[in-house]
């Protein structure tokens, strides 16, 4: 009886309990607890910004392609090996670890496109890289937005002229209006449908309109510039570049729209950043435009 009962005890002392993600029983083995299996994945992401945990440790937070922005716990981030390549709009490859999703969780870094040094190395690249991640915050956690990703991508591998980078940094604002639930239609005129030189933007309705039924109400309306119209000519822009009241008509237009449906319902302004690269750009052509 007493060696029945050991055998039955050390049978059931044997046994482990494991849980799937949903919380279900997934499996009995040895010995009694708990086992989730960790959470891995390997993506590429863009190094929005890093504040510091602890005496040698960070806290990342990545725009990455399929994982959308999401952040984790680097381990010796203040090292020299690390610290060069967590600085804002570096591409790095992210190994993300967690014992659950809802974690944190810790991130292993290796560099790939390391373009700090080139931003940083302007007024304009550090007002923009700056600005652009403030605005990719704006994006919901853990959520994907691959097209989001590939165009901040774009636009900091083409960042070494201001102009283009201000064209850059409108379109991204624009893309991000769209990506947030409030595009404007720029396809077609909103108020005789036409296709045909849209120059003007409703600060209303944000709909696009026409020379010839804007006109009459020009000055109430928001000018288009060339750079976000609909089939506008990309060698028209290598030969003559954009002007500098194109660059501020971009500026004015997704800045208004921004602010009104995004940033202030969250009781929040523009960027101190959006405006330093705003008189950075300005200066930088300004500069070029003496000299010849």
């Amino acid at each position: 009886m007493g060696k029945a009962r050991a055998a039955r005890r050390a049978h059931h002392d044997n046994v482990t309990i494991s849980v799937d993600r949903c919380g279900g029983l997934a499996s009995l083995s040895p010995p009694y607890m708990v086992r989730f299996s960790p959470m891995e994945w390997t993506d590429e992401g863009i190094v929005l910004g890093v504040r510091r945990h602890g005496e040698s440790s960070a806290i990342a937070e990545l725009l990455t392609r399929e994982h959308g922005r999401h952040l984790g716990l680097v381990r010796g981030a203040a090292g020299a090996r690390l610290r060069p390549l967590l600085q804002p709009g570096n591409s790095v490859r992210a190994v993300w670890r967690a014992r659950l999703d809802e974690h944190l969780g810790t991130y292993a870094i290796e560099g790939l496109r390391l373009r700090a040094a080139t931003l940083l190395a302007s007024s304009h690249g550090v007002y923009g890289v700056t600005h652009l991640a403030s605005v990719a915050r704006l994006l919901p956690e853990r959520d994907p937005h691959e097209d989001i990703f590939e165009m901040l991508d774009h636009a900091l591998d083409d960042f070494d002229d201001a102009g283009e980078a201000a064209v850059h940094l409108v379109r991204f604002e624009l893309a991000m209006l769209a990506e947030l639930g409030f595009g404007l239609d720029l396809d077609n005129c909103a108020a005789t449908g036409t296709t045909e030189e849209l120059v003007y933007v409703s600060p209303k309705s944000g709909g696009a309109v026409s020379r010839t039924a804007g006109g009459p109400w020009r000055d109430r309306l928001l000018r288009l510039p060339p750079f976000l119209r609909q089939g506008e000519s990309q060698d028209d822009a290598a030969r003559h570049g954009w002007t500098d009241q194109d660059l501020q008509d971009g500026f004015r237009l997704t800045g208004l729209f921004l602010l009104r449906h995004v940033l202030e319902p969250r009781g929040q302004g523009h960027s101190d950043a959006r405006a330093g690269f705003i008189n950075a750009v300005s200066r930088v052509r300004t500069r070029i435009g003496s000299a010849s």
